[in-house]
């Protein structure tokens, strides 16, 4: 039986988005403060994913030959580094996160039996990188805060609390919610990017974060005045409203996960299945079509 095992690491870094052939104009219009000089740093925290057969002694791969074949071929090399002159592979396409990433697994691949290279530039940014080419994921977190009420209109209160139980109180109640996008995409061999991430970010707050922060979503998102606002429903909403705006970055939109709760929480898998579902009617299932 095949098992998957991960392993974490972590190395310390700087960087700088810059290409020597645009002018200093040109650099900050495409990287923003990311080409400022002379770089910047991160606390990078690595996942490498093994997948393969439980052998004889109970493992997949020896934990510590694969700690050392990482220290050795990664972390030794890039910690405490200026990315950019760390590897020649820099050199042709920047140290963006889904670049190193990439890089990270190309220099692994040859020892472990990868299944994912994770890499953690902070805890609101990250990307996952299986071995496809130059086609990668960037996921960004943020997060809104919002109340609603879990109701259908045509049910007496007392059925609406035998369905949804106290999320049907009258005044509603609210959440703290956080919120993970995850876009996909062929990394650019030159700059290293799979998107314009901060045209990502401000799609994200301008479609998302803008409109429903300290709302009550049944009264305040035209939206959820004919839908319940769910979890599900609101994570559906979310993916049917950034589908097209991250189309036009030139990105595909592949998961909306919808944090409600430290206990609470649900995902759609937009690349999946195809989000182009109408806005449905409290009589209709929420479904991806």
């Amino acid at each position: 039986m095949q098992c998957i095992i991960d392993r974490r690491a972590e190395f310390s870094a700087s960087h700088r988005y810059w290409l020597p052939e645009l002018n200093e104009l040109e650099n900050q219009k495409n990287f923003g403060a990311c080409s400022r000089f002379p770089g910047h740093g991160h606390n990078y925290v690595l996942y490498v994913s093994l997948l393969g057969e439980i052998d004889q002694y109970g493992m997949v791969e020896n934990l510590s030959y694969v700690k050392s074949v990482i220290k050795k071929e990664v972390t030794s090399q890039l910690d405490y580094s200026y990315l950019n002159e760390a590897w020649p592979e820099f050199q042709q396409t920047l140290p963006t996160t889904e670049n190193i990433a990439r890089i990270i697994w190309q220099r692994l691949a040859p020892h472990l039996p990868l299944y994912k290279i994770q890499l953690f530039e902070t805890p609101k940014l990250w990307t996952d990188y299986q071995g496809q080419g130059m086609q990668a994921s960037l996921s960004i977190k943020t997060h809104f805060s919002a109340a609603h009420r879990l109701a259908l209109p045509q049910l007496s209160q007392g059925e609406n609390e035998a369905i949804y139980g106290k999320c049907a109180r009258v005044h509603g109640h609210g959440h703290n919610y956080h919120l993970e996008i995850t876009v996909s995409g062929e990394i650019d061999a030159r700059t290293g990017m799979l998107i314009d991430l901060v045209a990502l970010q401000k799609a994200v707050e301008d479609y998302i974060v803008e409109p429903m922060d300290h709302t009550f979503l049944n009264f305040d998102v035209p939206y959820f005045q004919s839908v319940v606002p769910t979890a599900e429903n609101i994570a559906l909403y979310i993916a049917q409203t950034l589908k097209d705006p991250v189309a036009a970055l030139g990105g595909e939109l592949e998961r909306v996960k919808l944090i409600e709760s430290p206990n609470n929480s649900c995902e759609i898998f937009c690349s999946q299945a195809k989000i182009t579902a109408p806005y449905l009617s409290l009589q209709q299932p929420a479904q991806i079509n």
